[in-house]
C-alpha cells in the first residue's frame, strides 16, 4: 500500500467519480479558452506580421497562464486539504480513524497526499497545454519546468499548512480561516520584503532573493522569466526556483512533522471541564415575583417556612424569541479561537492602511494602482471570509445532525436564514467595516471624490450581502459539507479572478474596448453556465438564471466602464446585477425551504 490505507483508498476510489473526469476536462477546457480568447482580442487589436508577433503572444499567454495556474493550485490544496481532515472531525469519524493501528505518519501523510491528489492530477492535466505553447515561441522548456516546478511546491507546501492547522483545531471554521489568513500573511510579508519594506539586503543577500526563495508569488514571476543558460544551476533551473523548491519541501517537511507528533494529542479535542453542582459559585437567576423580571446574582437563602420546599434553581441563559440568531451571537459556536484569526486580519489590515498611508502622503497624486495595490486584495480577503462563515453555519448543522432537529421543529425558513444571515454578519463585522474604513481613509485624504466613495462603499456592501447569502445557499442545498464548502468558495473565487484575467488580457493586447465582447463571450457564457449549476442546484428558476448569466455579463460591462473611467457605469451594473442574484437566491430559500434543505422534492 502507498504510505497507508487512507491514500490507497483515495486513489481507489478517485478514478471512478464522474465529476472528477468533468473536473479534469473543465480544467483543460478554461486553459484553452483563456488561451484562445487572448488570441481573439490580439488579432481583433492588431495584425500578426511576422514569427516575431506569434512569439510575443505566446510569452505573454504562458505568462498569464502560469501565474494562473499557481492562485489556483494554492487556493484548492491549501481548502482541500483543510476541508478534508476538518470534516473527519465534524463527523466525528477522526476519533474511529485514531482507534485504528494507523501509524500517524499514515494518517497524516495520507489524507495530505489524498486530498491534493486531485490537485496534482490537473496539474499534469494541464502540462501538455503549456508544453504547446512552447511550439509558438517566446518561451523555453526552462521555463516551463521551472513554472511546474515552483507550482508543485506550493501545493504541497500549502497544503501541508492546511492539514496541519486543520488537525490542530477543533472548528472548521477555524481551520479554513486560519489557512487562507497564513497564506495571505505569509505572501503579503515577503512582498513587503522584496519592495525594500525591511531593508535593501539580509545577511549579505538581497531582501528579493530573499522573497523569490521564500515567496510562491515571487517565485513565479522568477521561474517565467526568460534566462539564458549561463543564469541557471546546471543548466535547468535559475537560483530562485532551485532556493523556492527547497524551501517549499523544507516547510511542508516541518508542518507535517508537527502533525504527526502532535496528532494523537491535538485529537480528540479537550472537553471543557465542568465542576459538579457543590462546586459551583452560588448564583443562579431570579426571577422578581412582581415584575416578572430575571434578576442576576446570589440571592440570600430561604429561612424560617420559606425554607420548606426550596430547591436551588439551577443556572441558565435567557433565550431569545429566535433562538438560531442568539446561539450564533450569545455562544462560542465557533471555538473562542476565532479571536486569534481577527487579530491576524487585524495585522492584514494594518499593513494595507500603512501602505496606503505611504501611498496618500507623497507630494504627487496617488495613481489607481497605488490604491487598488492594498485595497483589493483585503476587499477580496474579507469576501471569502465572509462566504465562509456563511457556508460553515449550515453545514456545521448538518453535520452535527442538527439540521434535522431544525427541520422539525416549528421555526419558521424566516426565522432560521435570516438567524443565520444576521449572525454571519455580526461575527464578521471586522471582515465588513474594515475594507470601508480604507475607503473612507482614501476619501478623506482628497483621493476619489465623495460620489466615488459612495460608489465604492454601497457596491461592497452589496457584494458582501451576496457572497451571504450565496454561502447559506450552497450550504444548505449541497448534502455534502465538503462539496458545499467547495462550491461555494470556488465561486467567490473564480469571480474574483475571472475579473483579474480579463482585465489583464485587456491591459496585454490593448484594443477597442467595445470591440472586445465577441471574444469574451464564451467566457461569459461558461461563467454563466458554473454560475446556473451552483444557484440552481435543487431549486431551479428563471430569476437564478438571469441571474447566472448576467453577472458575467455585468462583470464584463463594469470591468470596461472602468477603464473608460465611468465610474457611475460600474457602480449600477454591480449594484444592479449582484442585487438581483442575491433576491434570487433568497426569495426561494424562503418560499422553498423544504425542497432547498432536501426535505422534500419537487414532486
Amino acid at each position: 500500500m502507498l504510505i497507508g490505507p487512507v491514500l490507497t483508498r483515495e486513489m481507489a476510489v478517485a478514478p471512478r467519480r464522474a465529476r472528477n473526469y468533468g473536473t479534469r476536462s473543465g480544467y483543460v477546457g478554461g486553459l484553452l479558452g483563456v488561451a484562445a480568447t487572448a488570441w481573439l482580442v490580439l488579432a481583433g487589436a492588431q495584425l500578426i506580421r511576422n514569427p516575431g508577433d506569434m512569439a510575443r503572444f505566446g510569452a505573454i499567454v504562458f505568462q498569464l497562464l502560469a501565474v494562473l495556474q499557481l492562485v489556483l493550485a494554492v487556493f484548492f490544496s491549501g481548502l482541500m486539504s483543510a476541508t478534508a481532515v476538518a470534516q473527519e472531525k465534524d463527523r466525528r469519524t477522526l476519533e474511529l480513524l485514531l482507534l485504528t493501528r494507523l501509524a500517524n505518519h499514515e494518517l497524516v501523510l495520507g489524507k495530505l497526499l489524498a486530498s491534493v491528489l486531485n490537485v496534482l492530477v490537473l496539474l499534469a492535466a494541464g502540462l501538455p497545454i503549456f508544453l504547446l505553447m512552447g511550439l509558438w515561441g517566446g518561451v523555453s522548456l526552462r521555463q516551463i519546468s521551472g513554472c511546474v516546478a515552483v507550482t508543485l511546491g506550493s501545493v504541497l507546501m500549502c497544503g501541508s499548512l492546511g492539514a496541519a492547522l486543520a488537525f490542530w483545531r477543533e472548528k472548521t471554521l477555524q481551520s479554513l480561516t486560519m489557512t487562507v489568513l497564513a497564506a495571505v500573511l505569509w505572501i503579503a510579508f515577503w512582498e513587503a520584503a522584496a519592495a525594500g519594506g525591511f531593508g535593501a539586503d539580509w545577511l549579505g543577500v538581497s531582501t528579493r532573493q530573499w522573497a523569490a526563495a521564500m515567496s510562491p508569488w515571487q517565485a513565479i514571476l522568477a521561474a517565467i522569466r526568460p534566462v539564458t543558460a549561463d543564469e541557471t544551476l546546471l543548466g535547468l533551473w535559475t537560483p530562485p526556483v532551485v532556493w523556492f523548491l527547497g524551501t517549499s519541501l523544507g516547510l511542508a517537511g516541518l508542518l507535517n512533522g508537527i502533525a504527526i507528533a502532535r496528532v494523537r494529542v491535538w485529537n480528540p479535542s479537550q472537553q471543557t471541564y465542568t465542576p459538579p453542582p457543590e462546586e459551583r459559585p452560588m448564583t443562579s437567576i431570579w426571577s422578581d415575583e412582581e415584575t416578572q423580571t430575571p434578576i442576576l446574582g446570589p440571592q440570600p437563602a430561604p429561612v424560617g417556612a420559606e425554607a420548606v420546599g426550596a430547591g436551588v434553581q439551577p443556572t441558565h441563559r435567557v433565550v431569545w424569541d429566535n433562538p438560531i440568531i442568539w446561539r450564533e451571537i450569545r455562544t462560542w459556536a465557533y471555538g473562542r479561537k476565532i479571536i486569534l484569526v481577527k487579530a491576524v486580519y487585524w495585522l492584514l489590515w494594518a499593513g494595507a492602511a500603512l501602505v496606503l498611508w505611504n501611498a496618500l502622503r507623497s507630494e504627487e497624486p496617488a495613481a489607481k494602482s497605488a490604491l487598488a495595490m492594498p485595497l483589493l486584495p483585503m476587499c477580496v480577503l474579507s469576501l471569502m471570509l465572509v462566504n465562509v462563515q456563511a457556508v460553515i453555519s449550515m453545514t456545521t448543522e448538518r453535520d452535527a445532525g442538527a439540521m434535522d432537529l431544525l427541520l422539525v421543529s416549528d421555526l419558521s425558513p424566516a426565522a432560521i436564514i435570516f438567524g443565520k444571515l444576521g449572525g454571519v454578519w455580526y461575527n464578521c463585522m471586522d471582515f465588513v467595516l474594515l475594507p470601508v474604513l480604507l475607503c473612507v481613509g482614501i476619501w478623506l485624504a482628497g483621493a476619489v471624490s465623495f460620489e466615488n466613495f459612495l460608489y465604492l462603499t454601497i457596491g461592497l456592501l452589496v457584494l458582501f450581502g451576496f457572497v451571504s447569502i450565496l454561502g447559506v445557499h450552497t450550504g444548505m442545498t449541497f448534502p455534502n459539507s465538503r462539496t458545499a464548502i467547495a462550491v461555494s468558495l470556488g465561486t467567490v473565487f473564480f469571480l474574483c479572478v475571472g475579473v483579474a484575467v480579463c482585465i489583464m488580457i485587456m491591459a496585454a493586447f490593448s484594443g477597442s474596448f467595445q470591440a472586445q465582447l465577441q471574444p469574451f463571450l464564451a467566457v461569459m457564457v461558461g461563467g454563466g453556465l458554473g454560475l446556473y449549476a451552483v444557484m440552481g442546484f435543487r431549486t431551479p428558476s428563471a430569476a437564478k438564471a438571469l441571474a447566472a448569466f448576467g453577472c458575467p455579463l455585468a462583470a464584463f460591462y463594469a470591468i470596461t466602464s472602468f477603464l473608460l473611467g465611468y465610474t457611475l457605469g460600474v457602480f449600477l451594473v454591480v449594484v444592479g446585477a449582484y442585487g438581483f442574484a442575491a433576491a434570487a437566491l433568497l426569495v426561494p430559500a424562503l418560499a422553498e425551504f423544504d425542497v432547498a434543505t432536501g426535505r422534500t422534492t419537487v414532486d
